[in-house]
């Protein structure tokens, strides 16, 4: 009976190896999604007073957005669908968002604070980002290449992408790749099918 049962227990450790291996082996392994290179160093102020860099988020999956406060056009949109971002992973240390104003003349930290509560920023890694202008546009437009510029002739004098850049742990720039094995390089933050592949993405970097 001993021997029986000796084999018996064998039998089922071996299986439940063959079963948990490749996926614990599939957790710690690199997702199928594209590496642009390392996200460009940046130190700016958040709402609450408090230099934030690049390296504050090192170890966590983030997301990377230009706006301003008083945007009258798809800052909304892009505000409402990072909320939608906060509450998939809400409660998750390894998660964060850098909202960068590109009106930062206006958009100091006090104002920023109140855009916050107002919005509904909950995530403690969610920090509306502001410092000097041209340091800002430099790091949009060359830094990640999302255009940002000002235009007295648009809706809230000033332009920008509604782009949102995905962020490893690692400090590394990732976007899936397009049907014909492109990679899309940033993802819509102001449309539904933009924001369900970022969310999808996250988790896989979460995974890595």
């Amino acid at each position: 009976m001993k021997n029986k049962s000796y084999i018996g227990i064998t039998f089922i450790v071996l299986i439940f190896g063959i079963w948990a291996v490749p996926k614990i082996i599939a957790k710690f392994q690199k997702s199928d999604l594209h590496t642009m290179g390392e996200v460009p160093a940046f130190e700016l102020t958040d709402q609450n007073n408090k230099i934030i860099t690049n390296k504050d988020y090192l170890g966590k999956v983030f997301v990377v957005e230009f706006f301003f406060s008083t945007c009258p056009t798809i800052c909304p949109i892009m505000n409402q669908n990072m909320l939608k971002l906060q509450e998939e992973f809400y409660g998750n240390p390894k998660f964060g968002i850098a909202s960068i104003t590109i009106n930062p003349a206006f958009d100091t930290p006090k104002v920023l604070k109140d855009h916050a509560d107002l919005l509904g920023v909950k995530h403690y890694n969610w920090h509306l980002l502001t410092g000097d202008k041209d340091y800002i546009y430099n790091l949009a437009n060359k830094g990640f290449n999302i255009y940002t510029g000002e235009n007295k002739k648009v809706a809230g004098g000033f332009e920008h992408s509604g782009l949102f850049a995905l962020i490893d742990k690692d400090g590394n720039i990732r976007s899936r790749k397009d049907e014909f094995g492109n990679p899309i390089l940033y993802y819509d933050g102001t449309t539904d099918e933009g924001v369900v592949a970022i969310q999808e993405d996250i988790k896989k970097l979460l995974e890595e």
